[in-house]
């Protein structure tokens, strides 16, 4: 078969829609308040409870427009049901509406929304800033000149603001066969484990506070934690933890070290704690519940003297009556709100409870000024393996981290000798030589992984990448139409297709992909150009 015939037999594959997820189940919350209908009352008014849900009970109306893109977006109700739209003044080609089916995030410091296309689910490219009032572009967009329509709402990500978080389809990242996930909120279960034997009389509910430091600490930090690099634990995941569990049965967490900033991480609260005198003069006997009541939250109103009381418990009357006796609220100067580095719009409370001076997290306190990874707790400090580091470095060096490629490196060679068939690790190492320009090492590792897994996407594309520079386009076409099926918002994979269609004289077929991409990213401008090209007469097959 000619090189033509057989790219005219790869047509493309209609995903068929598998309709919009349904809202959110009832919790099994309801089952704890026939007993504990006090504190269930008061749970259900706390941030934690109303962390997602349906679209339509979390819904702010309104409009702006983005002046970096010239985008007007609006979010409004319509026969009971949760819309936004975009429209580019001046460009009657761009616009459209999709249907907000959930949202995430409590409220207190904003709101995002997520929208479904055939299955496949993802963040909205707008957000409500609640401390600002307003709407605006979602988190690390706010200068971008599209419209961000391909944001993936990735499994890990829902799992810290919804309960009974199902799995992805295989091969996919943000594909679901129904609803996303089962719970609204941050269910009972999710800190106290599972309870239906203990509904039915069969044993006591698990309480945190009754683990052992590290397995109680873990409940909280699974959620309110988040590292300069978290490294999932092989055939684990993180959303599989349980309470009780050890959390580094899941997950390995980095901290690189550097230079002291002026801001902090939107969910650094468990390692800034350990950083405080607070913490670190009472050892395990703090912990976040020392302040903070997961069943309850004060009033805005009350919050200072609140807070204060925790603070009192433990410093004494005594002390507050000659330190600021007349200045109530103690988080003022010791846990200042600072504006984050990671989301933009929000402020963070500052959990290292500073006396004077303000200590960056993870930086060395010695002359040693280089940057290096340290594991997060302590107690993890000298039981990281070669993969852990390995695949820290790589996520490092994938953002542009000085000298991360090379440690990188070191550590993944060491790390596929000792596990040959680790698909994540052999990914990873590929990528690495692949930056090193060493293509045919690379080749060679990706095609490994594919025959352990072949519905790899992130090695598909990528070997797909090496053997187009090399003229295999055959191959190549083959690698990304399987990757592209499966994930179709990834624009490029979709672009490299369509040219490569298009070059072999099959234009149809790659009007067809260039159409798929902006079906998912309507915005593009590569896509675009692209198919504004295809469509001219002569058709040119370049951007």
């Amino acid at each position: 078969m000619s090189f033509r015939a057989l790219l005219f037999t790869l047509l493309l594959v209609n995903i068929p829609s598998l309709g919009a997820p349904q809202n959110p189940a009832p919790s099994n919350d309801d089952a704890c308040a026939a007993c504990h209908k006090q504190i269930y009352d008061s749970y259900q008014q706390t941030l934690m409870a109303n962390a997602s849900g349906k679209a339509s009970d979390g819904l702010v109306t309104g409009d702006f427009t983005h002046q970096a893109s010239g985008v007007h977006y609006r979010v409004f109700n319509k026969d009971g049901r949760t819309w936004m739209s975009y429209e580019r003044t001046g460009d009657a080609t761009i616009n459209g509406q999709r249907e907000l089916l959930y949202y995430i995030g409590s409220g207190r410091k904003g709101r995002s929304y997520l929208f479904s296309k055939e299955g496949f689910l993802f963040e909205s490219p707008i957000n409500w800033y609640s401390q600002e009032g307003r709407w605006n572009m979602a988190p690390a967009y706010t200068e971008a000149r599209e419209i961000p329509m391909n944001l993936p709402a990735r499994r890990d990500c829902l799992n810290c603001h919804a309960s009974g978080v199902q799995s992805p389809m295989p091969g996919t990242e943000n594909r679901y066969d129904g609803r996303p996930f089962l719970h609204g909120g941050v269910s009972c279960e999710r800190c106290h484990g599972q309870g239906t034997a203990h509904a039915e009389g069969n044993g006591p509910i698990l309480n945190p506070a009754k683990l052992a430091p590290e397995r109680r600490d873990a409940v909280c930090m699974q959620c309110h934690f988040e590292a300069t690099v978290a490294i999932q634990q092989p055939g684990k995941h993180l959303y599989d933890f349980r309470p009780g569990d050890e959390l580094s049965d899941y997950v390995h967490y980095f901290l690189l070290t550097g230079p002291a900033t002026d801001s902090v991480e939107a969910v650094s609260q468990t390692e800034a704690l350990a950083l405080s005198v607070c913490k670190l003069k009472s050892g395990d006997r703090m912990s976040c519940t020392s302040c903070h009541d997961p069943h309850f939250e004060p009033a805005d109103a009350d919050k200072a003297a609140y807070f204060r009381g925790k603070c009192l418990a433990c410093h004494g009357e005594a002390f507050g009556a000659k330190h600021h006796a007349d200045k109530t609220d103690c988080t003022e100067c010791h846990m200042p709100k600072l504006a984050s580095k990671d989301v933009a719009h929000t402020q963070a409370t500052d959990h290292q409870i500073l006396r004077r001076r303000r200590l960056q997290i993870g930086q060395p306190q010695d002359a040693d000024s280089s940057r290096r990874l340290i594991a997060f707790p302590a107690a993890l400090r000298g039981k990281e393996t070669d993969r852990d580091l390995g695949l820290a470095w790589e996520d490092l060096a994938q953002h542009g981290v000085e000298g991360a490629s090379h440690q990188a490196e070191h550590y993944l060679r060491l790390a596929v000798n000792e596990r040959p068939d680790d698909t994540v690790a052999l990914t990873a190492l590929a990528y690495i030589e692949q930056e090193h320009r060493k293509t045919r090492d690379a080749q060679e590792l990706y095609e490994r992984v594919l025959q352990i897994n072949p519905l790899a996407n992130r090695a598909a594309t990528d070997l797909g990448v090496l053997e187009a520079g090399e003229g295999n386009l055959r191959r190549a076409a083959e690698l990304w139409r399987s990757a592209f099926d499966r994930a179709p918002h990834r624009s490029l994979i979709g672009i490299d297709l369509a040219i490569t269609f298009c070059e072999a004289g099959h234009v149809d077929v790659a009007r067809g992909y260039i159409q798929r991409v902006l079906e998912f990213n309507p915005d593009s401008a590569e896509a675009r150009s692209l198919a504004k090209n295809l469509n001219a007469d002569p058709v040119r097959c370049k951007l």
